[in-house]
């Protein structure tokens, strides 16, 4: 798994496997990129090959601490099989999802 500020407090690139062995590497990073930016926080799922219930623990912690903060997280890129998996968590209704394409350099 990786994961990386591709524009510091802007955008996080995830890869590979969001799980309970890669979630305490997935919060640092998502959390200090709500406390570098301001605006939207861009989080690009594309990469994202299995994502289980600590990884999307994590990404709706990360929402909360956006929300506080006065950002708003949005995941960008979603795969068809993580998209899926927001809808029959209900979790669509609480994390932001952009369907455009975001290019993340």
């Amino acid at each position: 798994m990786s994961a990386l500020m591709a524009e510091p407090g802007q955008t996080v690139v995830l890869r590979g496997r969001v799980d309970v062995s890669t979630v305490a590497n997935v919060r640092h990073i998502l959390h200090d990129a709500v406390d570098l930016g301001i605006g939207e926080l861009l989080v690009d799922v594309s990469g994202v090959e299995m994502l289980d219930a600590t990884g999307l623990g994590v990404l709706v912690g990360t929402h909360r601490r956006a929300l506080q903060s006065g950002r708003r997280l949005v995941l960008c890129n979603v795969p068809p099989r993580l998209s899926r998996l927001l809808f029959r968590t209900r979790l669509h209704r609480v994390l932001q999802m952009r369907t455009a394409p975001v290019a993340v350099g």
